[in-house]
């Protein structure tokens, strides 16, 4: 009995120094916040054909996390970007009239091109806003540009969302 007091003991003095080491190791805030605004209001966001809040929400954690990645290059430290989703429609479209085995196999072509509309706005490190708005991301030449990852299913979006980056925001020193 004396032994197993001593182990449990043991192990809540470790479980105790863990949780401290991972509170001193924690990330320090994000640059960059992400919302969504009524994503269930979202043009197409789906993982199949009738899609599903589970499959919508883990394509916007993807964007969102991309989106989080991606920024901290074009955002300076200290400022703030916060970006307001207000629309997604992924590039392609579910066609079910090609056949039941084809009713979540979504179709890429320039007639289905990505769009994700937007609003946002930079801060700087006093709090005082930078530079804000509205933006409404389009690319119809989307399947005419190389993407090095073909894997990823979102690749349109994100190249539209590095577009976005590029476009409106210096990169960061």
């Amino acid at each position: 009995m004396n032994t197993s007091r001593r182990w449990i003991c043991s192990l809540a003095t470790l479980v105790a120094s863990l949780s401290g080491w991972a509170a001193e190791t924690a990330q320090p805030t994000e640059r960059t916040e992400v919302v969504f605004a009524h994503p269930d209001t979202y043009a197409d966001v789906r993982d199949s054909s009738f899609g599903t809040d589970k499959g919508r929400d883990a394509i916007l954690e993807q964007l969102k996390d991309y989106l989080v990645l991606r920024s901290k290059y074009y955002v300076a430290e200290g400022q703030k970007l916060t970006v307001t989703v207000t629309d997604v429609d992924l590039a392609g479209d579910f066609e079910p009239w090609r056949g039941a085995e084809m009713t979540d196999v979504r179709v890429v072509k320039d007639v289905y091109p990505p769009k994700v509309d937007l609003e946002f706005k930079l801060t700087g490190a006093n709090g005082k806003v930078l530079k804000e708005g509205k933006r409404q991301l389009r690319d119809l030449a989307f399947l005419s540009k190389i993407n090095i990852d073909r894997s990823d299913s979102l690749r349109f979006e994100k190249a539209l969302l590095d577009d976005w980056l590029r476009a409106d925001f210096p990169r960061a020193k």
